[in-house]
């Protein structure tokens, strides 16, 4: 009997989730656009312990979206999943959000593509087949018309994740396919963790840190 904690802040949607015998008891969230995670968190993880009649000496781990995504957002999440860590004593579980995003659409045939937005024309992505297996790893990629030809000569990509727009802007393959409204959720950061939680396979909780990809970077203020 597995209890885990689900925490999901890697892009505009804070969302916890918990789970309990491999099912999903409590889910909430919120995609607020001005990222309000330092003022939702906690009380998410309240309400989502309290909604499954769980108390947080019962969890047994803690599950986060490592990354890529947002540079604040992920270090909220990493920091509260390691805070309970350490004051509970339960394992840490790291999953790639990518990967996650990857667990809301499921095909018979193709690659399923997520993207989350970067900067420009610039996004964070992997390809998987259609039983999710990773054929690509994560990467950061500047998107052309050319982009991924080599898979959409060979069959249909879907593409989803707030990164899918800009592509949609500039290809026209019968191939690709675009998902709308689709963003990293606990929901299935809770679907990946489980096996992890089955498998043993956990994070040193004094060394993690969050997958950021790329480095920070800071916009200069513009002047008046």
């Amino acid at each position: 009997m597995s209890k885990i904690l689900c925490i999901e802040t890697s892009s505009t949607n804070c969302s916890v989730a918990v789970y309990k015998n491999n099912t999903l008891i409590s889910l909430k969230e919120d995609n607020d656009k001005g990222y309000s995670h330092a003022e939702n968190l906690h009380v998410f993880i309240e309400a989502v312990l309290q909604d499954a009649e769980i108390k947080k000496m019962d969890l047994d781990a803690i599950a986060v979206s490592k990354g890529p995504g947002s540079y604040t957002g992920l270090r909220i999440g990493v920091s509260t999943a390691k805070g309970l860590c350490y004051a509970l004593d339960i394992p840490l579980i790291s999953i790639n959000t990518l990967e996650s995003l990857a667990q809301q659409t499921s095909n018979e045939e193709g690659y399923i593509i997520p993207m989350l937005d970067a900067r420009r024309m610039e996004v964070y992505t992997m390809i998987l087949n259609n039983k999710h297996q990773i054929l690509e790893k994560t990467s950061a990629k500047i998107l052309d018309e050319n982009s991924y030809s080599k898979y959409l000569e060979k069959g249909k990509c879907y593409f989803l994740g707030n990164g899918s727009n800009k592509f949609s802007e500039i290809i026209d393959h019968p191939n690709a396919i675009f998902i709308d409204d689709k963003i990293p959720s606990a929901k299935e950061i809770g679907l990946l963790a489980i096996n992890s939680f089955s498998n043993s396979t956990f994070e040193d909780v004094a060394y993690f840190e969050p997958f950021y990809l790329k480095d920070f970077q800071t916009t200069p203020p513009r002047k008046k």
